[in-house]
């Protein structure tokens, strides 16, 4: 490759909209295979969740992968009883994510500011979830 074409290439790397775009891109491809593989049935491949392998307990997103094949098949109880507290958070992760990719195409680099309390009160709600998830 000429210096002119490994400077474009990096260039590309660097441009805002990369890192957006390659989890959109990983993102549509999980689901893709997600769709077609059951995680309700044994026998896929699918990651394990590490909290659970160590303590047998569950963490605040355990129940997720069932909880989005639930909610592609149109299963929106299934997905509440898979994971209640992922649900309801998932759309404001979502439009984090597009905020992200919006922002990124437009060429600017975007990375959202929780203050202190914002994420101490996240932090809470996920070790409160976790805790009564696994004692209910």
């Amino acid at each position: 490759m000429s210096c002119a074409a490994d400077r474009r290439a990096t260039a590309l790397w660097r441009h805002p909209a990369a890192a957006p775009v390659g989890v959109l891109v990983a993102g549509a491809a999980g689901a893709l295979y997600l769709y077609g593989t059951n995680p309700h049935e044994a026998g896929h491949w699918l990651p394990r969740c590490p909290f659970r392998l160590v303590t047998g307990q569950l963490c605040p997103a355990c129940g997720g992968t069932r909880m989005v094949y639930d909610l592609m098949h149109g299963q929106f109880t299934a997905a509440w009883h898979d994971n209640r507290l992922l649900l309801l958070t998932a759309p404001f992760a979502l439009a984090l994510l597009g905020r992200w990719a919006y922002e990124g195409v437009r060429g600017r680099r975007w990375r959202p500011a929780f203050p202190p309390r914002a994420q101490a009160a996240i932090l809470v709600v996920a070790v409160v979830w976790t805790v009564l998830r696994n004692v209910v």
